[in-house]
């Protein structure tokens, strides 16, 4: 009893560290909230090459932990000039998706519901892939939308790729990134 009782002491007095909580796709996307730069890019496919433009972005948490709202302005040439896109996200916990409304001057709504899902294992709030997929259409196709967005620190991309669904072909088109950094507090 005597060697017992030492390994108990041991084990009552080692003291607890707090695991940190896991990341959801509720913490991920909050993790978001905040002032974003960078550039809206687009694959040049004849010359495999990527071309962009600057973009700037705001998200917004609604507080609710559910809903959010994303503000991306960017020069769209000297015919166009500014253009400002507002999406409002509605994240449902218990379905798994997210539906967002698109507002852009000129150009109707869009709304999307996706499914959503964590990719991979995140190691904080700061480090993690998110996996968006909905029906819809591309080049008047129907199609599969996927948007992947990473976040590694400061640092966000959301890659949005395209799977048509009128052929046999089961490859991914990439259509645009987005890569953004944090900026400000």
């Amino acid at each position: 009893m005597r060697h017992i009782t030492p390994l108990l002491l041991c084990i009552i007095a080692t003291p607890v560290f707090a695991q940190p909580s896991p990341v959801d796709v509720a913490a991920a996307r909050a993790s978001l909230a905040g002032n974003w730069e960078g550039s809206l890019e687009y694959l040049d496919y004849s010359a495999n090459k990527w071309f962009g433009i600057p973009v700037k972005t705001v998200v917004e948490d609604q507080g609710d932990g559910v809903t959010m709202i994303r503000k991306s302005d960017f020069d769209d040439g000297p015919k166009v000039g500014n253009v400002r896109i507002t999406s409002v996200e509605l994240f449902d916990p218990a379905a798994g998706t997210i539906t967002t409304g698109t507002f852009r001057k000129a150009r109707p709504v869009e709304v999307f519901t996706y499914t959503v899902r964590m990719e991979g294992s995140a190691t904080d709030a700061t480090h993690w892939t998110i996996v968006e997929e909905s029906p819809g259409k591309d080049d008047d196709r129907p199609a599969i939308l996927r948007l992947t967005t990473t976040r590694d620190g400061n640092r966000i991309e959301t890659v949005k790729q395209v799977g048509f669904q009128d052929d046999t072909i089961s490859e991914w088109i990439t259509r645009n990134r987005t890569r953004l950094k944090r900026v400000g507090g």
